[in-house]
């Protein structure tokens, strides 16, 4: 996949209270949910749903705490 199709690719943003991420998040419309699951991140703060492909992104400067 090419740098210009990445970019087009939507994906949702999330604050560090939205963490733990989970997909289907409660955005999404009932008729495209899928079994719950947790998305891991990269160190890059980027992850993708294995079920439906959403990319979901930490926003920049976000502090992500341990348990």
């Amino acid at each position: 996949m090419t740098d210009a199709t990445q970019q087009q690719m939507s994906f949702v943003e999330l604050d560090g209270k939205d963490l733990p991420a989970f997909c289907p998040n409660p955005s999404m419309p009932v008729w495209s949910s899928h079994p719950r699951i947790y998305i891991p991140f990269d160190a890059h703060g980027e992850g993708k749903c294995s079920y439906c492909g959403t990319v979901y992104r930490i926003k920049p400067g976000t502090k992500v705490h341990g348990h």
